[in-house]
């Protein structure tokens, strides 16, 4: 079944799913190995392991080339965020296709000017809805897979508040977005606002981000809100600095590694995140 059959039916079942956060394919394998049943590539993570903050300093090849490598690693669909399209609607129908071919399951596409920013970022500004709506009906109509998912993500929370996002979201709605997706705050109202509004309509998707300008929900209360997924973006390369930094720190000050030995998996573990034992059975019907 393709990648973008199966998100289909994901989004299409009865509850909330949840989606672990990667930024490279090693961190979508370890998400599949747990057992989710679908991956979000960060942007901002994709940035950070690439030395640059999320603020527009990345190309779309380089998140393409990203998001292929991830696609090839895990059997699990896999959405991607692809910034605002990277440029107007004709530059959008070229990241659609791009992204389809690394095998992706669906992008979202945000309302930002470029160089855009984090989402939990002050300082943000928006294009127009009309030139959103442009690039949505651009998405739409240069995909080949008519299963492939583009979600109209909206930043005018930060921006404008919630009045905009819910006019911005009925026109994205409106434009054939297949999922909505609006970047929050710490109002627990304007969420629920956003939820009821559109939560019969179209699916939609929410971004358990662990900024401070966010709520932290347990997943049932989000399901209950009437999310479609709960994605869970950018603990795992938070998760990964905390400890790469600790246990160097502690190499660095001691001049040794035998301290933190039991804060490492195993090299054998290591390989295994890989795949090493498919690896190995191939060699054996290959003769390799």
């Amino acid at each position: 079944m393709r990648a973008t059959t199966k998100l289909r039916q994901l989004i299409a079942g009865n509850h909330t799913v949840m989606a672990g956060g990667a930024h490279d394919a090693m961190s979508a394998q370890i998400a599949e190995q747990i057992g989710f049943k679908l991956c979000v590539v960060t942007g901002a993570g994709t940035s950070v392991s690439r030395g640059y903050p999320d603020v527009g300093l990345l190309t779309g090849e380089e998140m393409v080339a990203n998001a292929r490598y991830i696609a090839e690693a895990v059997e699990i669909p896999v959405i991607v965020d692809a910034d605002n399209g990277y440029g107007n609607a004709i530059n959008v129908r070229r990241t659609v296709r791009a992204f389809e071919q690394a095998g992706v399951a669906g992008i979202h596409i945000e309302d930002q000017t470029w160089p855009k920013r984090c989402g939990h970022m002050f300082g943000k500004t928006l294009i127009s809805t009309e030139e959103m709506c442009a690039k949505l009906r651009a998405a739409q109509e240069a995909k080949r897979d008519p299963d492939f998912v583009v979600i109209a993500r909206c930043d005018a929370m930060l921006v404008n508040g919630l009045d905009d996002v819910l006019e911005r979201c009925e026109a994205y709605l409106g434009a054939g977005a297949d999922m909505l997706f609006a970047e929050m705050r710490e109002d627990m109202d304007e969420t629920r606002a956003f939820a009821e509004r559109f939560r019969d309509r179209i699916p939609l998707h929410y971004n358990h981000s662990p900024s401070p300008m966010v709520p932290k929900l347990h997943v049932s209360e989000v399901e209950a809100m009437g999310f479609k997924t709960c994605c869970f973006y950018a603990q795992p390369i938070m998760a990964a600095a905390k400890a790469i930094r600790e246990v160097m720190t502690e190499i660095y000050e001691t001049g040794n590694a035998k301290t933190v030995q039991d804060r490492l998996v195993p090299l054998d573990d290591l390989w295994e995140i890989g795949g090493i034992a498919e690896v190995r059975e191939l060699e054996k019907r290959y003769g390799s």
